[in-house]
């Protein structure tokens, strides 16, 4: 029976930068995430009569509970068939290929991606659009309006659906399609690389081991690497629990400590890699060599065309504005385009529908192609297994070889957590009123050459989208990058993104804190982040 529910709009359901994401708590406020979907559900509108829809999500705490609502709001609201992930369990890449595969409408991601879980930790919602990507602004920003105007929500009486049983279900005239999470996306990874001669490089003594932080790649990277490629045991951590196992689901080399230490350690693994909550983001350690984020999109797409899947070369590359710009000269010599643009990943959608690019990448680990219209943390790690099995190098030898003709950009990021917003508000409006004085300035010889706020101009539907970070360029190639950060629950989080350009023939074996040292004093002095934040040092360094 169809039911409708009066409500009162929640005044704090504007969508950052990757959906609606907030603590717990918030979440189970009586029909705060019913109200939320009401809203996405709303400004779809009648395009979602008789459609598909996608539903899933990382496993975390209230993964199941949200979904079961909101399967019966799809059905309450005239979609003809929901596809939901078994048990749940969506990665956000698999959700995206789902859409694709199935030409959905849409899709509800249920996800905080790297933030902790657990009935203390954080929830999200995020809507993806029928090409399988994230939501443009323009409708996020429809969806917040809707949500604040909202009186009601429609929900079918119905029993709960069996989300661990495959197969079908009806709710009025909706069919529900539980479905294997897995099976359809490493089909399609089986199409992209290589699995018989990184078979093959296994076979000849090559060792690869993959972390995956009790998130929702688990079952992924057990029939991906495990079964179809053979690496016996390889997978840590392969059960998704709704708190991550008491972890920080972020793979980075602080909550992947173990996995560094282990790669750097006597008798390393030529591989080791992890990847996050909802399974989009990558860690790349080689035995010996870890590789940052940046390096790592640059080198992937200088070694592309070694998988089959992008063996006739790539259209283009784009990146996020603040990852570092050793991806641009990969695309200058490969002669193909470089598009920058704000951070989040719903900006390459049009560049990627138009097929302007091919690859693209975030700073933050993320990292994908045109395959779907996320960034993918294990279609990241199969093209380092592909390349290392057709170039049988180490990743050490393959990261020099790419500096050497390169040159290296020296990069790393400094968060601020849960600072003040009106504090970290206000330090970025200083920095944006004053940056037309700042060129010519030096400090401790590092001189500002050019100070700007990034304002994007889409080349495929002319809109634009300004203040999204200001960039202070310094001489030599250097830079450096101020944003506040869209994907925290608490207080405000400001990002400042370092960078140092050494060309082939320059310093290149420099320890990064070293290396970064000049640019991080310049960039403090600049922002005075330690007199009106009150840290002397930053919460996290990356």
């Amino acid at each position: 029976m169809l039911r409708t529910v009066a409500v009162t709009p929640f005044s704090d359901q504007k969508p950052g930068t990757s959906g609606l994401r907030k603590k717990v708590a918030v979440f189970q406020q009586p029909h705060y995430a019913e109200t939320f979907i009401q809203a996405v559900f709303d400004e779809v509108g009648e395009a979602r009569k008789g459609a598909t829809l996608v539903i899933g999500g990382d496993g975390r705490f209230l993964n199941r509970e949200v979904i079961g609502r909101a399967v019966r709001m799809a059905a309450a609201n005239g979609y003809g068939r929901v596809l939901v992930g078994q048990g749940g369990i969506l990665s956000t890449p698999a959700a995206s290929h789902l859409i694709r595969l199935n030409k959905a409408a849409g899709g509800l991601i249920l996800s905080a991606s790297h933030n902790p879980g657990g009935p203390n930790g954080d929830f999200g919602i995020k809507y993806n659009i029928a090409n399988g990507g994230p939501a443009p602004e323009a409708f996020t920003a429809a969806v917040h309006a809707r949500s604040q105007a909202l009186a009601e929500y429609r929900i079918l009486d119905a029993a709960e659906i069996d989300l661990d049983r495959l197969g079908d279900t009806r709710l009025s005239d909706t069919v529900v399609q539980v479905v294997d999470p897995v099976a359809d996306y490493a089909a399609l990874m089986e199409t992209l690389f290589d699995f018989d001669a990184i078979r093959a490089w296994r076979e000849a003594g090559g060792r690869f081991v993959f972390d995956a932080m009790h998130a929702v790649t688990g079952p992924y990277a057990t029939e991906i690497f495990e079964r179809r490629l053979g690496f016996a045991d390889c997978v840590s951590n392969g059960v998704p629990l709704e708190d991550f196992g008491g972890g920080h689901p972020d793979p980075n080399l602080i909550h992947a400590k173990a996995l560094h230490d282990r790669l750097m350690g006597p008798g390393a693994p030529d591989l080791g890699a992890a990847s996050d909550g909802d399974g989009d983001r990558n860690l790349i350690i080689g035995r010996g060599r870890f590789v940052n984020p940046s390096d790592s999109l640059a080198i992937l797409a200088a070694n592309a065309h070694l998988a089959p899947g992008y063996c006739d070369g790539i259209k283009g590359i784009a990146r996020s504005m603040p990852t570092s710009r050793a991806a641009d000269r990969v695309a200058e010599a490969l002669g193909v385009e470089l598009h920058e643009t704000p951070t989040g990943w719903k900006f390459f959608g049009n560049l990627l529908d138009a097929g302007r690019v091919t690859l693209c990448g975030e700073e933050s680990a993320g990292t994908g192609s045109d395959h779907v219209r996320e960034k993918d943390g294990l279609w990241a790690i199969l093209l380092w297994l592909n390349i290392l099995a057709a170039r049988r190098q180490s990743v050490d030898e393959i990261v020099r070889e790419h500096w050497a003709t390169y040159g290296r950009n020296y990069h790393g990021r400094h968060d601020y957590e849960g600072l003040d917003t009106e504090v970290a508000e206000g330090l970025v409006a200083d920095l944006r009123a004053g940056l037309a004085s700042l060129p010519g300035r030096s400090i401790d010889g590092v001189t500002v050459t050019a100070a700007d706020d990034f304002a994007y101009h889409d080349p495929i539907d002319g809109s634009v989208s300004r203040h999204q970070g200001i960039r202070i360029d310094l001489a030599g190639g250097s830079r450096v990058v101020f944003r506040l950060s869209g994907t925290g629950t608490s207080g405000a989080t400001l990002r400042m993104y370092l960078e140092r350009y050494e060309p082939p023939e320059g310093d290149l074996d420099l320890d990064q804190v070293k290396a970064l040292a000049p640019v991080v004093r310049l960039a403090n002095e600049l922002a005075g982040i330690a007199a009106r934040t009150g840290r002397a040092e930053p919460d996290v360094v990356t």
